[in-house]
């Protein structure tokens, strides 16, 4: 019977008239005959499972692969759509920086003109713009022998050094900067005034030597008399604090002898006037 049926099949294609276009895919339905059931009946035909048609894709030239995923359009997953969520703000809402406040500025400039040597830097720790201070210059009580009385001041020019001779062999020394070549000299003076924050006219041969000096210079941190002057007799020297702390241990005035500023207040505050300095 089978071989029937196909045979059949075979003729029947071989009869399509030449010229004959096919539409598509030839689709066979074949119903399929199942035996006798054992009590000899007759069973339904079953149509046979239908096979399924693939759709031929159309063939790339990029030649598939990774460059076919970058440029070949292929399939990507769709973007995800997140709601918009704002950057964080730098400072909370109504936060305004800080304003500098005026009162403090004005008790820093304040103490610029204090009275208190504790306001000073000590020179040997120098600054960002100068070399440090030899800390031998620091001012401290040293062992000292002389026959100067106590509370006599004697300046050693070649060292650098003032000495307030003390009792019991002592004295304070402070570092000092002194004359350049040609304006140190030797005497025994007094201190015959004592000045805080002394105002500064510079005498006529300075002003001969440098036009350019003020001929006035009111007292104050930028004042090169510094906070403190003892004037020494007549004469237009004087031991005086300096602005320019760095020159400490060197020759760089007209004549003046010149300290720290919070040396020259401690002098100050431990000699009176009348007081004997030996310049030697």
């Amino acid at each position: 019977m089978r071989r029937v049926f196909v045979s059949a099949l075979v003729l029947s294609a071989l009869s399509v008239p030449a010229g004959t276009v096919w539409a598509g895919p030839l689709q066979l339905t074949l119903d399929y005959v199942p035996p006798p059931d054992q009590n000899g009946a007759a069973a339904q035909p079953q149509p046979l499972p239908q096979p399924q048609q693939r759709v031929a894709q159309p063939q790339s030239s990029l030649g598939g692969g990774f460059i076919e995923f970058l440029f070949g359009g292929a399939a990507r997953e769709p973007m995800i759509q997140r709601p918009f969520q704002p950057l964080p703000e730098p400072y909370p809402r109504g936060y305004q920086p800080g304003q500098p406040d005026e009162e403090a500025q004005q008790a820093a400039l304040s103490q610029l003109s204090s009275n208190d040597p504790a306001t000073f830097a000590p020179s040997s720790q120098g600054d960002m713009a100068h070399p440090p201070v030899d800390p031998k210059y620091d001012r401290q009580l040293v062992d000292y022998r002389s026959e100067e009385k106590p509370g006599t001041i004697v300046i050693d020019t070649p060292r650098h050094f003032l000495f307030l001779v003390q009792d019991s062999g002592k004295a304070m020394r402070y570092g000092i900067g002194v004359g350049r070549p040609g304006f140190t000299w030797e005497g025994v003076k007094t201190i015959s005034a004592k000045k805080e924050w002394p105002d500064w006219r510079p005498p006529p041969d300075m002003l001969q030597r440098r036009p350019d000096l003020p001929r006035y210079m009111a007292g104050g941190p930028e004042n090169p008399l510094g906070a403190r002057a003892m004037y020494l007799g007549s004469t237009v020297y004087r031991i005086h604090g300096s602005n320019e702390p760095w020159t400490i241990g060197s020759n760089v005035s007209s004549g003046c002898i010149r300290l720290r500023n919070a040396d020259v207040i401690d002098l100050y505050n431990r000699v009176q006037v009348g007081t004997k300095v030996v310049v030697m």
